[in-house]
């Protein structure tokens, strides 16, 4: 038998080439590189500083100060060293009267040092969590600013991930920096000051091999630096991909694939191994030069400083004065490329911080006119409007789409799927801009109103995969009106059938649900969430689809709810099941994003067009879904 042949149209190769792959991942890594990485904020990270610069400036002389008693440890070290090798043992009397003064000073230096080490290190520790805080708080409000479009083009894991772990990187490296790096930094220049006091030609022959050690440094840090940036995208992938599996648990469950999202995880966290590890011998690579580099000023200071007492240039104690010295810029220097590697992720961390930071939305969530309530009639208009998802813009979803929705008026959309039928109450929540054509509402234009006030006060939303929060059941109604009071909230309840449910609970109002409502069932969540959006008494109200995912008797009691709380407000209805709509006003039927007929339940079956189509096709389904239940029978 021959094998059946599979002619492949222009334009498949693509979609063949994403089906092969066999991965929910595919289109995850399409990156556009051309793109350029954002660089660190620095003006906004002072802005951010301000408030504890006072904190910040008392800590940096803190720092400063120690690193200048440090400075002096090797010198009076030296006089020590001095005073011995010019005493005997039979000389012990004069010798305990001329180190008794060093020996103090080293004592209070070293007082000293404790005591200024434990205020910068406390001051820092502080500075580090407020702008932390700061920080934190200032990317949630951009993030909750930002418009959809955002949304869509980012993963919930890889925001979560800005806000924790990116974060963390930023505030740890900025405190490691100003603690260690500023002490470390003042010591090697303080100690090559003294170095030069004690002996200039040991100094000079020493700094004279350090501009080599520094470009070698600055040539390895800017490759590290992409690394790096590197190593967090691939973190925060992982990280999205888990939260995305975990957030789908039940979804995963149904469908037995614990198995292959483990599979998927570990494959994007060995990923992110890989680059790490690069990342690491990186580091250490550059940590390793640079103690041998280090190490060897020590042995060529031993060797020259040995030359030089052998000329009588240099006494015992001098020698051990600049050893002392060399070796504290060696730990200094050694401290700095440790902190190399925090350097490169802290900064990195906090640009992609600052990035969202200050990411401004097309959108504003304020700003515009407001309706007052007794003026707000609530008639819509869609004139010619045309529009495609910011994501897939190539995609037009509504094409010159033009619709009228009188006030108290109840119009129904219905359609084949990927019509455009959602996209309509979308747009009239101003989720996104039109391309072209415009909205109004009582004839004022959407893009001139408030968008807060839109969707707070005029406009209520119910479609249908409503989610709630992880709190009480009076708490997710008064969400859509914080100010409401218990009384209200009981009342948007009756209004929306949920109050004798929702009475029967054990704790009643204050019972509280799991994560996304996911302890009550699906009709008493969709309840919940219209008592939500009618405790703020929209005068427009969007059902999109709210009946569809119930069983019978949940759409049943849910659908008698709706027919009460659409009396005497403009409603658009998108529907599924047209059994639900049959009594709207206006039912207009959208295909290939315009309305290709309109009219009432009556006048569009007489017409037998697209809408009669779709009764048909509906009413056949009902009859083999009926045949199929009395069969197992």
């Amino acid at each position: 038998m021959a094998a059946p042949m599979l002619e492949v149209m222009p334009g498949t190769k693509a979609h063949c080439k994403a089906k092969n792959q066999k991965s929910r991942l595919v289109g995850s890594r399409n990156v556009d590189t051309s793109i350029e990485q954002p660089g660190f904020d620095w003006k906004a990270f002072f802005k951010l500083l301000r408030p504890d610069l006072l904190y910040l400036i008392s800590a940096v002389v803190c720092a400063v100060a120690a690193a200048v008693v440090n400075i002096q440890i090797p010198l009076v070290l030296g006089e020590i060293v001095n005073i011995l090798s010019s005493f005997t043992r039979d000389a012990a009397r004069d010798f305990i009267q001329e180190v008794r003064q060093p020996a103090m000073k080293m004592i209070v230096y070293y007082a000293l040092q404790s005591v200024l080490t434990c205020t910068y290190l406390s001051l820092l520790a502080t500075v580090g969590e407020n702008v932390a805080a700061r920080m934190r708080t200032r990317l949630f409000d951009s993030l909750l600013r930002q418009d959809i479009e955002f949304f869509d083009k980012h993963k919930t894991g890889e925001l979560v991930d800005r806000l924790t772990s990116d974060i963390q990187d930023f505030k740890s490296s900025f405190k490691l920096c100003i603690s260690q790096g500023l002490k470390a930094s003042t010591q090697a220049v303080g100690c090559v000051g003294s170095m030069f006091v004690i002996s200039p030609k040991l100094t000079v022959a020493m700094v004279t091999i350090l501009p080599a050690i520094v470009g070698v440094g600055t040539v390895m840090g800017s490759g590290l630096r992409s690394l790096s940036r590197s190593a967090q995208e691939q973190l925060s992938k992982s990280t999205a991909l888990a939260d995305e599996a975990i957030g789908n648990v039940r979804t995963v469950r149904a469908f037995a694939m614990e198995d292959k999202e483990n599979e998927l995880y570990s494959r994007e966290v060995e990923m992110a191994r890989r680059i790490n590890i690069k990342l690491g011998l990186g580091i250490g690579s550059f940590q390793g030069l640079a103690n041998f580099a280090l190490n060897g000023i020590v042995l060529g200071t031993l060797f020259t400083g040995g030359w030089l007492m052998s000329k009588q240039e240099i006494t015992a104690g001098n020698l051990m004065s600049f050893l002392v010295a060399s070796q504290t810029i060696e730990r200094s220097l050694a401290q700095m490329s440790l902190l190399f590697g925090n350097v490169v992720r802290g900064m990195s961390a906090g640009a992609r911080v600052f990035e969202f930071i200050n990411s401004v939305p097309s959108i504003p969530l304020k700003g515009g006119k407001k309706i007052a309530f007794h003026s707000l009639m609530g008639n819509v208009e869609f004139e010619n409007v045309s529009f495609a998802y910011p994501t897939r813009s190539e995609q037009t979803v509504l094409n010159d789409f033009s619709l009228k929705i009188r006030s108290g008026a109840v119009v129904a959309l219905v359609g084949l799927s990927g019509g455009g039928k959602s996209t309509v109450a979308v747009l009239l929540e101003r989720f996104y801009d039109v391309q072209k054509g415009k909205i109004t509402i009582d004839g004022y234009d959407l893009k001139d109103l408030d968008p807060t006030w839109l969707r707070g006060n005029a406009v209520g939303y119910i479609n249908q995969e409503p989610v709630l929060f992880a709190t009480s059941v009076m708490e997710n109604i008064r969400y859509g009106m914080p100010e409401a009071s218990d009384i209200e909230v009981i009342e948007a309840a009756t209004l929306a059938n949920a109050h004798d449910f929702i009475s029967q609970f054990p704790e009643g109002y204050n019972t509280v649900l799991g994560e996304r409502g996911v302890t009550v069932s699906g009709g008493q969540k969709q309840r919940i969430a219209i008592a939500r959006a009618l405790i703020k008494n929209p005068s427009i109200l969007i059902l999109d689809e709210a009946t569809s995912a119930l069983d019978a008797e949940s759409e049943r009691i849910v659908q008698e709810a709706l027919d009460q709380v659409i009396k005497g407000r403009t409603t658009l209805v998108i529907a599924h099941r047209l059994s639900t709509i049959r009594d709207a006003d206006v039912i207009a039927v959208v295909s290939g994003g315009k309305i290709v007929e309109m009219g009432d339940h009556t006048s569009l079956k007489k017409k037998k067009g697209l809408y009669w189509e779709l009764i048909r096709q509906q009413e056949i389904e009902e009859e083999i879904n009926e045949f199929q239940k009395y069969s197992h029978f």
